[in-house]
């Protein structure tokens, strides 16, 4: 296993002077291949900031964040948008899957956003690992949370990223849903050797993964690692 994600002294400040914030200050962190790690913090602490800088959303004030080995911030908007495509996969609080699109077409649409073919042997490999093979021609609006959960995993595993990245996921779901995403989101890791990072305030939750980073205040607090 070798290290797939990397930041190295990541600062991001808002505003200046007396209204400066120090939303992460020199966050250096470094993620082995196939891992699935939870990022923990209450509010305000910079877990979203630290998650939005590694997936390459926003841009730091100073610092680096390297991906199989590209910098993230040497790239230039377009081919950060193209890389993110194809190596970061997304998986957010709300879902945001595309309502008017039915469950197959939204765990396919980021290949075909990228002009690629799916690979279909793969995509019935992963739907039939989240239990939706009866769910394919559904619509969103027929689902539910949890299984509105499961095809937003679906989706950010379709295009075999280097990374998954959620942020929150249980955070919309009762408890018990919430903790079947999250045994999910387990058996996905091991089965496709797909490295996770999820950031949660939720300490059960992040008792799952097999090693937890706390930050507070912008900086890491503590680091441990658990089978």
């Amino acid at each position: 296993m070798g290290t797939i994600l990397e930041t190295i002294d990541l600062v991001k400040i808002y505003g200046s002077g007396e209204s400066e914030v120090r939303a992460l200050d020199g966050v250096s962190i470094r993620i082995e291949e196939g891992t699935f790690t939870a990022i923990v913090g209450t509010s305000g602490s910079g877990k979203s900031t630290l998650l939005n800088m590694i997936g390459g959303l926003d841009r730091p004030t100073s610092g680096s964040a390297v991906v199989r080995g590209n910098d993230l911030f040497r790239m230039k908007d377009e081919d950060l948008t193209i890389f993110r495509r194809r190596n970061i996969g997304f998986i957010f609080q709300n879902y945001n899957l595309i309502p008017v699109l039915n469950v197959y077409e939204n765990i396919v649409l980021p290949t075909e956003l990228d002009g690629g073919q799916p690979d279909r042997k793969f995509i019935d490999e992963i739907v039939h690992t989240l239990g939706l093979e009866k769910k394919l021609y559904h619509m969103p609006n027929m689902l539910s949370g949890g299984q509105q959960q499961r095809v937003a995993i679906a989706r950010a595993l379709s295009t075999k990223p280097a990374i998954i990245l959620a942020d929150e996921p249980t955070g919309n779901l009762d408890s018990k849903t919430g903790l079947d995403v999250i045994l999910l989101m387990q058996e996905v890791s091991r089965r496709f050797h797909q490295t996770t990072v999820m950031i949660t305030h939720n300490e059960e939750i992040a008792q799952m993964t097999e090693r937890i980073i706390r930050i507070e205040d912008g900086k890491i607090t503590e680091e441990s690692s658990h089978a």
